[in-house]
């Protein structure tokens, strides 16, 4: 008998588990103790010492020689254990039929090769009323182990048990693993001992009454500072809840099933300071697998306890056991998704059935009492523009460690992803448009299922599209908001000396100065009024002159800025060279005309400009020019400097209705609506604009932003 080192190296991956030599030290420790346990009558507890030693192995101390050795009271490496260490494959643990033994294939050997350069062994048996001690010495790189390298001897007395001692440290392991922070992290006895608390958990707990009044001892000896930890029976918690699951998968006509146990502890971090929370894909009740960023997206949530407890979870079932790979370091065997059994094997439960069964349940365990689902969604709606509707329509599952912006990025990526796929599809089905036959039997079917495919895919685009829009028009009028109320940061953060810029502040939320509808493509004049958005041509405080329609006709006489001077100059010198702060025009013959003011100025002051404003421009249009429509906008009125203005209804502006007179025959050339408004209801009226879509989104009530 043999053990093909170098060939068992090759055919077995190394475990992506770091400390996996340390589970697989523990494991036989506990396997060999089950085995005497079912051979001896009395009282017997489980004994194992794990003993770490680290030292320096350079003078920089940038690299540790390391030692594990551990020692157990189980029944030792007898004849029959001895032809199972050496034999790879084997099935020697499976034929035993000792409750409690997971099934082996020797792997777990080859582990300590993949860690190590030396591996001993020293261990006392009983056989037929006698003591024996086998020893296998320390040999760097062995290639191969055979019988013939086991020392076997009789002793007159002995404590029967193993020790099993992995030295010389292999270099890719000293510098992926086994550095010197890891070694000070992990390889601490408290650290271990909390280590092994969860990584055994829930084999300990299940073998309790056979372990005995059980002792894991641990010892730590890095670069001279020595500690010592105990793991013992009383040290074990009592779980929480054990909750049975039901995990089906459907293929064709095909149902199967299988059963997964479900086992949560919740542990006062007072007590049990553990390195993280734990969510364990299980395999014969060991860890091999941690799930737990799927539940917990963040490293502060996932290594810090949550509410003041740590939470372990641990995910137990045949098709787990089943599954697992030969290092018990992933579930190889399970496919991800729709596994489309061939003939051989047939359907197949997969991971998506499994997350499907177990999602629910696992975040519902890990949730404090107080985290609230409907208070993440409604922060999403109101900060964001994500509704109830469209986190269905976008399969994005709202759960404990998400925020508001977490769970918007996740609806947004997948309803953009959704909007990529409808509009090839939507491409797609104008192709087939085109091919309908009007004189064939199932052209009216044909069409109505096309007109049904198209509203489908539009709902998604259409509500991706409206969120932004949402989310935008929502941020403008706080911005509007806090600027007419002076709040913005770059209002009262002014050097000495410095000149107030409010209302220009104001005008660029609107429209930016001194620019027009080429220049900038996006502005907001929806806040006066929804179908400003559409007109042909804004300008803000640009020359006249040069405006011209679709068909490049001009809209004005050339000379337009010279007598919007004269007239202005002719009121004050201080207008002189003014044009409106912003105009928009349409050709059906329509001009908005916006005049801000900056807070503190008095409106009243200035109602009369809105008047000749639009006397010159209709007077210079020839006629194109009649309807006009006029703002005044400003945080403070006089009522009495008001006249011939009404109060608007339900608002604190006043408007009124005038006649554009030719300045020299006094023939009626055009007529204008004005209004003279107060930012706030500006503010206000925007509001409830939004308000229509986020009703349409189903999304929360507004709240106004408030401003102290």
């Amino acid at each position: 008998m043999t053990l093909d080192i170098r060939g068992s190296l090759k055919n077995t991956r190394k475990s992506k588990n770091a400390l996996v030599v340390i589970d697989e030290l523990l494991a036989n420790s506990i396997d060999a103790f089950l085995i005497r346990r079912s051979q001896e009558e009395g009282e017997l507890a489980l004994s194992v010492i794990l003993e770490i030693k680290a030292t320096k192995s350079d003078l920089l101390g940038e690299e540790f020689d390391l030692e594990i050795v551990c020692k157990d009271n189980g029944c030792g490496l007898g004849p029959d254990q001895l032809k199972a260490f050496l034999t790879k494959d084997t099935s020697y643990k499976d034929d035993l039929n000792i409750p409690g033994i997971g099934n082996c294939k020797g792997s777990g050997r080859v582990q300590y090769y993949h860690h190590f350069s030396k591996v001993a062994v020293s261990s006392v048996y009983a056989e037929e009323g006698k003591l024996f001690h086998s020893n296998l010495p320390p040999i760097e790189d062995r290639k191969e182990v055979d019988e013939g390298d086991f020392e076997v001897e009789e002793r007159a007395s002995g404590s029967v048990g193993t020790m099993v001692a992995l030295s010389g440290v292999l270099p890719k392991i000293r510098e992926s693993i086994f550095t010197v922070s890891n070694i000070y992290d992990w390889l601490q006895a408290e650290a271990l001992k909390q280590y092994v608390l969860f990584s055994l958990l829930q084999r300990l707990v299940s073998l309790r009454e056979v372990l005995g009044d059980f002792q894991l001892t641990f010892k730590s000896d890095i670069d001279g500072s020595a500690s010592e930890s105990v793991l013992a029976a009383q040290d074990l918690p009592e779980h929480d809840s054990v909750s049975d699951l039901e995990v089906i998968h459907v293929e064709d006509d095909t149902r199967i099933s299988a059963n997964l146990t479900v086992t949560h502890y919740k542990l006062e971090a007072s007590a049990y300071d553990l390195p993280q929370n734990i969510v364990g894909l299980c395999a014969k009740s060991a860890i091999a697998e941690n799930i737990v960023k799927r539940y917990l997206a963040t490293d502060t949530l996932r290594n810090n306890a949550i509410d003041g407890f740590y939470h372990i979870v641990l995910v137990e079932g045949p098709i787990l056991d089943e599954g697992v790979n030969e290092q018990r370091d992933g579930f190889d065997k399970i496919p991800e998704k729709n596994g489309g059994g061939d003939l051989f094997v047939g359907p197949q439960i997969t991971f998506e059935d499994i997350y499907v069964a177990l999602d629910d349940k696992v975040r519902e365990l890990l949730a404090p009492p107080d985290w609230s689902r409907d208070k993440i969604v409604e922060e999403a709606g109101k900060d964001y523009g994500v509704s109830e509707e469209m986190l269905s329509h976008s399969n994005v599952r709202v759960s404990f460690g998400d925020s508001p912006s977490s769970v918007a990025k996740r609806v947004l990526r997948n309803l953009q992803e959704k909007v990529v796929d409808e509009t090839t599809s939507l491409i797609s089905m104008k192709e087939e448009i085109n091919q309908l036959e009007p004189d064939s039997d199932d052209f009216r079917r044909k069409l109505s299922d096309l007109s049904w495919q198209f509203t489908a895919s539009l709902r998604t685009i259409d509500m991706a599209n409206l969120s932004q829009l949402v989310v935008r028009r929502s941020n403008v009028v706080d911005v509007l908001d806090l600027a007419v109320n002076k709040r913005l940061a770059v209002q009262n953060s002014l050097s000495e000396g410095e000149r107030r810029k409010d209302e220009e502040l104001i005008h660029n939320i609107f429209f930016p100065m001194r620019m027009d509808s080429e220049e900038v493509e996006d502005h907001d004049v929806w806040l006066l009024s929804e179908e400003y958005h559409y007109y042909d041509y804004i300008s803000s405080d640009k020359p006249l002159s040069a405006i011209k329609w679709a068909d490049d006709t001009a809209v004005f006489d050339s000379d337009i800025d010279d007598a919007l001077s004269e007239l202005m100059a002719q009121i004050s010198n201080d207008n002189s060279g003014c044009r409106p702060d912003i105009a928009l025009f349409h050709e059906e013959g329509s001009v908005v005309i916006v005049e801000l003011k900056a807070p503190g100025v008095s409106i009243d002051e200035h109602e009369n400009e809105l008047f000749k404003y639009a006397t010159v421009l209709a007077s210079k249009s020839n006629g194109k020019l009649r309807k006009f429509y006029g703002y005044i906008i400003g945080d403070t009125i006089n009522p009495i400097g008001l006249r011939n203005y009404n109060p608007l209804p339900g608002a604190k502006g006043y408007f009124t209705t005038s006649d554009l007179l030719e300045p020299t025959s006094r023939t009626v050339i055009g007529q204008l609506y004005s209004e003279v408004l107060h930012y706030e209801d500006i503010v206000e009226r925007a509001r409830k604009r939004i308000g229509v879509y986020r009703e349409k989104l189903g999304l929360p009530k507004l709240e106004q932003l408030k401003v102290e």
